[in-house]
C-alpha cells in the first residue's frame, strides 16, 4: 500500500510539474507495444475516446477503446440490461469525461476518468477490473481479451491515463457505439 501510495504521489507531483510549464516544453516519450504515445499536446486539443462494442454475452460486453483514432486496448462492461443502475451497460451515445482523483473516491486509490450526464446513471467509471464482477455499470480497461474477462487491467489503465494527461488531461470527448 506504501509502495502505491509513493507511486500516486510521484505521478500527481509530475502532473502538477507538467502542468506549470509550458505546453511546448512537456514532451513524454512512451512505448505502448512498439507505438510513441502522441508526442506533445499541442498536435492535439483534447482526447477523442472511440469505445466500439463488438462481444455481448449474458455475462458482459467487451469492447476496443480507441484513442483520437488508434487502437489502445480492451473494455469489459456488464450486458445491456436497460440501463438498469449498477447491472448495465450505459447506453450508445456521445458523452463529455473528465479525469477523477482519488481524493474525490471512497474505493479508488488512482487517478481514473468520470464519464458525464449519463441518462438516469451517476459516477459511471473507467478503472481496473477483470470481470463484470469488478465493476458496477462502469467500464474496465484491460490489454487482452478471454471470455467475459480483459486482462492486465492495472497496466491499461495507467496507460489510458497517461495518455490523456500526455493530451492535456482535459476536453475528453467519449462515443460509444456497438458493432
Amino acid at each position: 500500500m506504501k509502495r502505491i501510495n509513493r507511486w500516486l504521489v510521484k505521478l500527481l507531483q509530475a502532473l502538477l510539474r507538467a502542468l506549470k510549464r509550458s505546453v511546448r516544453e512537456y514532451t513524454p516519450k512512451t512505448q505502448v507495444k512498439g507505438k510513441t504515445l502522441t508526442k506533445s499536446p499541442q498536435e492535439v486539443k483534447g482526447a477523442n475516446l472511440l469505445l466500439i462494442r463488438d462481444t455481448f454475452t449474458k455475462e458482459s460486453t467487451i469492447g476496443k477503446l480507441f484513442i483520437n483514432g488508434e487502437s489502445f486496448c480492451d473494455t469489459l462492461e456488464n450486458p445491456w440490461l436497460d440501463n438498469q443502475r449498477n447491472i448495465s451497460c450505459i447506453p450508445e451515445g456521445q458523452y463529455k469525461v473528465r479525469l477523477r482523483l482519488p481524493r474525490e473516491s471512497a474505493t479508488r486509490d488512482y487517478l481514473h476518468l468520470l464519464v458525464q450526464d449519463v441518462p438516469n446513471r451517476t459516477y459511471i467509471l473507467f478503472h481496473r477490473g477483470n470481470t463484470a464482477k469488478d465493476t458496477s455499470g462502469c467500464i474496465l480497461v484491460g490489454n487482452g481479451r478471454k471470455q467475459d474477462t480483459v486482462e492486465n487491467s492495472r497496466l491499461a489503465m495507467d496507460l489510458v491515463i497517461k495518455e490523456i494527461l500526455n493530451l492535456g488531461g482535459e476536453n475528453i470527448n467519449l462515443i460509444i457505439k456497438n458493432k
